[in-house]
C-alpha cells in the first residue's frame, strides 16, 4: 500500500504544479480559440460562399488531408492513418516537453499543443484539416491555413528564435 501512495505522490505531482496547470489550461483556450474558428467558417460556407476580407486576403474552406500547409496531401488511407499515428506520438512528446521545460518553454509548447490538437481532432473527426486562410497577391496564393496552424508555426518559430538569440539559463 505504501508503495502506491509513494508512487502517485512523486510520479503524478508534477501534474498538478502550478505552471504546468497553467499551461494546460492555456492549451485548452487555445484549442477552443481554434475550434469556434473552424465551426464559424464550416457553418458559414455552408450557406454561403467565401468571404471577401480585402484584395489580399479571403476565407475560402478547404479541406487539407495532409500536415501543414497541405504537405503530404494523399487520397491513400494507408499513408493518412500513418501520419495522423505520428501526429499522436509527436503531441505525447511535446506533454512531456511541457512537463519537463522552464516556463517560457512551457508557454511556447502550450501554443504549439493547443493548435496541433484542434488539427488532430479535425484529422479524427473530419478526416481533414478544415483550412480558410487565403492569404494572396494578384495570382500569388500562398498556402490555405488556419487558426491553429498560426499557433503552431508561431510557437516554432519563437522556439527557433529562443534556441538562437537567448541565453539558456544553465550557461
Amino acid at each position: 500500500m505504501n508503495v502506491i501512495k509513494q508512487f502517485d505522490k512523486n510520479n503524478f505531482s508534477f501534474l498538478f504544479q502550478k505552471n504546468n496547470l497553467f499551461c494546460f489550461l492555456f492549451v485548452i483556450i487555445v484549442f477552443f480559440f481554434d475550434r469556434i474558428s473552424k465551426i464559424k467558417i464550416i457553418q458559414h460556407q455552408l450557406e454561403n460562399e467565401r468571404v471577401y476580407i480585402n484584395d489580399f486576403m479571403n476565407f475560402e474552406l478547404v479541406w487539407n488531408t495532409g500536415i501543414g500547409f497541405g504537405f503530404l496531401s494523399s487520397s491513400s488511407n494507408l499513408i493518412y492513418n500513418s501520419i495522423t499515428a505520428l501526429i499522436a506520438a509527436i503531441l505525447v512528446i511535446i506533454v512531456f516537453m511541457i512537463i519537463k521545460s522552464n516556463l517560457f518553454e512551457k508557454i511556447l509548447y502550450s501554443i504549439i499543443l493547443g493548435g496541433a490538437l484542434g488539427n488532430f481532432y479535425d484529422r479524427i473527426v473530419y478526416f481533414a484539416v478544415p483550412d480558410f486562410i487565403d492569404i494572396h497577391y494578384q495570382r500569388f496564393h500562398w498556402f490555405t491555413f488556419n487558426i491553429a496552424d498560426i499557433f503552431i508555426t508561431s510557437g516554432i518559430f519563437l522556439l527557433i528564435i529562443k534556441e538562437l538569440f537567448l541565453k539558456d539559463e544553465k550557461n
